[in-house]
């Protein structure tokens, strides 16, 4: 006989699950909103030049977009949260409803100036949860043949902070080749594959921007704010 009993289990944090909550919210009436982050300072950067593209795409389905120029970002630690380019990159996360990141690859990894952007971001910022429950769209250029080590790395960091990272994914392999001189993608593949990417980050953000809460609401947080709550309660 299965013992269906929960002895280890805080009742009063578990919930059963909100059927209403999950399949019926309140729809949003504005455009969905997307962040683009590129990982390069490059005056001709391959990785902004991909991002622009995809913002076009994306206006094109209907969103509004936004694309964080990551010069002067100071690395992490380096300075406050209080410094302007990053309470301008943090304002502009919790804007969002959906991201993209695309970076060049380097020495088989996303760049820096990648990195320290994703670094800057944290899980909870006050009551307020930047990332978590957000949609999220990986993207990498390369100077040579494709790879997919930057868009691994950044899969596992969107993991990490609770993104809903959708299944496609995009490389452009010699992205020199790639771009016009007036910074235009050419008709290729490759340029189909970011199409998709897009199409399917917005369908993704449409199903999920509504209930994002809901989605990343957790019985081990509320359990622990409920204890928090008690022992200051109860403190004497």
């Amino acid at each position: 006989m299965a013992d269906d009993t929960f002895p280890n289990l805080d009742e009063t944090s578990f919930r059963s699950i909100d059927e209403e909550t999950l399949f019926t919210p309140p729809r949003m009436a504005h455009p969905p909103r997307i962040l683009l982050l590129h990982g390069s300072l490059r005056e001709r950067s391959y990785s902004r030049l991909a991002n622009e593209e995809a913002a076009r795409i994306l206006r094109r389905f209907g969103c509004e977009t936004r694309v964080f120029d990551p010069h002067g970002l100071p690395l992490v630690d380096g300075v406050e949260e209080s410094h302007p380019k990053v309470r301008e990159l943090l304002d502009l996360v919790i804007w969002s409803e959906g991201m993209v990141w695309c970076s060049p690859e380097r020495h088989g990894a996303m760049s820096g100036v990648m990195k320290t952007q994703i670094d800057w971001l944290p899980l909870k910022r006050g009551a307020v949860r930047p990332t978590q429950g957000k949609t999220l769209a990986v993207m990498q250029v390369s100077g040579g043949s494709q790879s997919f080590n930057a868009v691994n790395q950044m899969r596992i960091l969107g993991r990490w902070m609770r993104l809903i990272t959708i299944p496609n994914q995009s490389s452009v392999a010699k992205a020199f080749l790639e771009f016009e001189e007036d910074g235009r993608m050419k008709p290729s593949p490759y340029y189909d594959r970011i199409v998709d990417v897009m199409e399917e980050l917005v369908k993704f953000t449409l199903l999920t921007r509504e209930r994002a809460d809901y989605l990343v609401d957790r019985y081990s947080e509320r359990k622990e704010s409920a204890e928090e709550l008690s022992a200051r309660v109860n403190r004497r």
